[in-house]
C-alpha cells in the first residue's frame, strides 16, 4: 500500500536533503575510540556496533572461524555476573577490586525495583569493550575476560521494569532508556552521565523498553504504554539532547491519513501503535522501517470501531529525506488478540521472481510470514508459519489475514491459537544468505479469550482477559522467503508453548545459535537445524552475538544476570 501523503507529524530531524552524506562524512567530537557512526553501515563481521549487529536486522555474522567442523571445541572462555541496584558492582572474575557505581537518575532512592536481574537485550562490543543494559542499569565491560569497567546506576521513579533491549552508541558516547521515560546518555569512557531528557509522560503510564537506534546523528528513540494512549517515537541530537522530531504512529487530528479507519478522532487518539522494538534502515533506499503494537483497547472493537485501525499491527517506512510515509503494510488489519507487529524487520537483497529484489521479511505475531518490496511496500507473499493458527479464515486481496469474528473475545470464551504471546514474539530472528531462509522461534500454543468488559481503560487497556497455558509446543522454524512455506521445523523440548530462547545468530560457519526450553545454548547446522554443539548455562535471556578480538571468534549469550562468552578450546 503506497501512499505519498505527509507523515502525522513532520519530522524536521529528516528534512536535511544532505543527511544521507553526513552520516559517513561527520564525526562526533571526542570520536578517539569510540564508534564511527559509518561502521554501523558494514556489513556484520568483527564488532556488534548496533541492537542487530548492523542495519539490516539480519544478525548474520561474516565470521568464519568457529565452523561446523569445530564447533565441537567451543568452550567457556569466561562468565561474569552482574549486580543491579546502588550498590558496588561485583566486578567480574579477575577484578581486584569491584568497581564503584555511578549513581544518576530523577528519583529519590526510594524505589527499588524488585525481581531478579535480567540481562534481555542487545550487547554492543567495539574496541574490546561490551556495553549493555537491564532496567535503570548500564554496564562496561572487558571483552577479553569479563571484568567489570564500570557501572552506571539510575534512581527511578518507578513503572513497568519488564525489560531493556539495550544501548545505542554514536563515538564515545551511549544513549539507553529507563523504565521512567528518559533517554539517558553516557560517556563510554567513564559510565559518567553526559545528559538526561524526558522522553514520554510518567504520569499517563509510558514506560520504556526500546534499544535507541543511531542513524547519522540522529538518535531513534522509541516507547510503550499497555493503557488508552497514542504511540509515538522521536529523534534526538545525541550533542546537545535536542527533540529534533516526534513521529506519532496513529492519526492525531482531522485530515490525517488513517483517520477514516477509525471509529472517530478520539478512538485514533488513544489508539495505540506503540513502538517497542528498534527498526532497521536502509541506507541506499533511506528508509528507516519498522514495526508498531497493536490497537488499544486489544480486545474489543466497540471503542475502536470496526476498521483497519491504521497504523497499528504495521510495517511503517519513513523516507529520511522527506519526511514522508514511503509504505505501510499491515499485517494484522483490526487486530483483536493483541498481537503486535513489533517484531525485528529483516532487510535483504536478494533473487525474486527472476531478478534481484530490495525486500522486507517479517514474522507477526498473528502466525503469518510477509515478504515485502522495501522500496514500494509491495506485498510479494504470504505464508502461515504457524500450523494451529484458527482466527483467520482466509486471506484478502492485499495478502492480509482477514479475522474470523467467531474467535473474537466472547463472554463464553472463544479458544484461540496462539495464546496472548503469539506464534512469535520480540526475540529477535536471523537470516542466512548461505541458506536464504529466515529462522524464527514459534510458540504454538492455545488460549481461551474472554469479553470482560468494554471500557479502554479496564485489564490494562485489553478490556478482556484471556486463560492462558492451554497446551502448546514450541519449535525452530525455517522459512523460504521466496515462498513463506516452512521448509524443516525442530520442535523444542517443551510442552507449554515457551521455550524458543531469545533470539537468534546465524553466521558464516553455518551455524545457527539459539536456545532451548532446557537451558541449553545450542548451536545448529544452519541447513537442516540438527544440533551440533551445545552448553547447558540456564535460562537464557537475550539472543546471542558473535565479535572477534585478538584473533579470536567469541560468542556471547545472556543468561539472567551473567553473561557468558565462549570460543574454540
Amino acid at each position: 500500500m503506497k501512499t505519498t501523503l505527509r507523515l502525522l507529524v513532520i519530522l524536521a530531524y529528516f528534512a536535511a536533503p544532505a543527511w544521507v552524506v553526513a552520516q559517513s562524512a561527520a564525526r562526533p567530537q571526542g570520536h578517539g575510540e569510540g564508534l564511527d557512526p559509518a561502521e554501523i553501515l558494514k556489513p556484520l563481521a568483527d564488532s556488534w556496533p548496533t541492537y542487530s549487529g548492523d542495519y539490516s536486522g539480519k544478525r548474520y555474522s561474516a565470521l568464519a572461524q568457529i565452523s561446523q567442523s569445530n564447533v565441537k571445541n567451543l568452550a567457556l572462555a569466561w562468565v561474569s555476573r552482574v549486580a543491579a541496584g546502588p550498590s558496588t558492582g561485583a566486578g567480574g572474575p579477575g577484578a581486584a577490586l569491584p568497581t564503584a557505581t555511578i549513581v544518576g537518575g530523577e528519583g529519590s532512592g526510594d524505589v527499588i525495583a524488585g525481581g531478579a536481574t535480567n540481562i534481555r537485550g542487545a550487547v554492543l562490543a567495539v574496541n574490546g569493550i561490551l556495553y549493555f543494559t537491564t532496567p535503570d542499569n548500564a554496564w562496561a565491560m572487558d571483552a577479553r575476560d569479563g571484568r567489570e569497567i564500570w557501572h552506571y546506576y539510575w534512581k527511578t521513579k518507578g513503572g513497568t521494569h519488564i525489560g531493556n533491549r539495550g544501548m545505542g552508541m554514536w563515538g564515545n558516547y551511549l544513549f539507553f532508556e529507563t523504565p521512567d521515560d528518559y533517554l539517558v546518555s553516557l560517556d563510554a569512557r567513564t559510565g559518567k552521565e553526559r545528559w538526561h531528557k524526558v522522553i514520554a509522560s510518567f504520569a499517563q503510564e509510558y514506560f520504556s523498553t526500546m534499544a535507541p537506534i543511531v542513524v547519522g546523528n540522529h538518535v531513534l528513540a522509541g516507547t510503550g504504554n499497555d493503557l488508552d494512549a497514542r504511540g509515538f517515537f522521536q529523534s534526538f541530537d545525541p550533542e546537545t539532547d535536542e527533540q529534533q522530531g516526534k513521529l506519532y504512529t496513529v492519526p492525531m487530528k482531522e485530515g490525517d491519513p488513517g483517520l477514516e479507519t477509525w471509529k472517530n478522532l478520539d478512538a485514533a487518539r488513544h489508539g495505540g501503535a506503540q513502538v517497542w522494538v528498534p527498526g532497521s534502515y536502509d541506507p541506499d533506499a533511506h528508509l528507516y522501517i519498522t514495526g508498531t503494537g497493536n490497537p488499544t483497547p486489544a480486545y474489543t472493537s466497540q471503542v475502536r470501531g470496526e476498521g483497519d485501525n491504521l497504523f497499528t499491527c504495521s510495517l511503517i517506512a519513513v523516507n529520511v529525506d522527506t519526511g514522508k510515509m514511503q509504505w505501510y503494510y499491515q499485517t494484522s488489519p483490526h487486530d483483536t488478540h493483541d498481537w503486535d507487529s513489533a517484531q525485528t524487520p529483516v532487510l535483504i537483497d536478494a533473487p525474486f521472481g527472476g531478478r534481484m529484489r530490495k525486500l522486507v521479511l517479517t514474522a507477526a505475531r498473528n502466525g503469518f510470514y510477509f515478504t515485502l518490496d522495501r522500496v514500494t511496500g509491495e506485498r510479494l507473499v504470504t505464508g502461515r508459519f504457524s500450523d494451529t493458527v484458527n482466527w483467520a479464515k482466509g486471506l484478502n486481496e492485499k495478502g492480509q489475514p482477514v479475522r474470523d469474528p467467531r474467535k473474537d473475545h466472547d463472554i463464553g470464551g472463544a479458544l484461540v491459537s496462539s495464546a496472548n504471546g503469539g506464534a512469535a514474539n520480540w526475540p529477535p530472528p536471523t537470516f542466512s544468505p548461505d541458506t536464504n531462509l529466515f529462522y524464527v522461534p514459534l510458540a504454538e500454543s492455545w488460549a481461551m479469550y474472554y469479553l470482560a468488559e468494554t471500557d479502554p481503560r479496564g485489564a490494562m487497556g485489553l478490556g478482556g482477559k484471556e486463560e492462558i497455558g492451554l497446551g502448546g509446543e514450541a519449535f525452530l522454524v525455517a522459512i523460504d522467503y521466496r515462498t513463506g512455506k516452512v521448509m524443516w521445523k525442530q520442535k523444542y523440548p517443551s510442552v507449554t508453548g515457551a521455550g524458543g530462547g531469545a533470539g537468534l545468530l546465524s553466521t558464516a560457519g553455518r551455524l545457527l545459535f539459539g536456545a532451548d526450553a532446557g537451558g541449553n545454548f545450542v548451536a545448529r547446522d544452519v541447513a537442516t537445524g540438527k544440533p551440533l554443539w551445545h552448553a547447558r548455562i540456564g535460562n537464557i535471556s537475550n539472543a546471542p552475538e558473535t565479535y572477534l578480538l585478538d584473533g579470536h571468534q567469541y560468542v556471547i549469550v545472556a543468561a539472567g544476570d551473567s553473561l557468558y562468552a565462549f570460543t574454540l578450546n
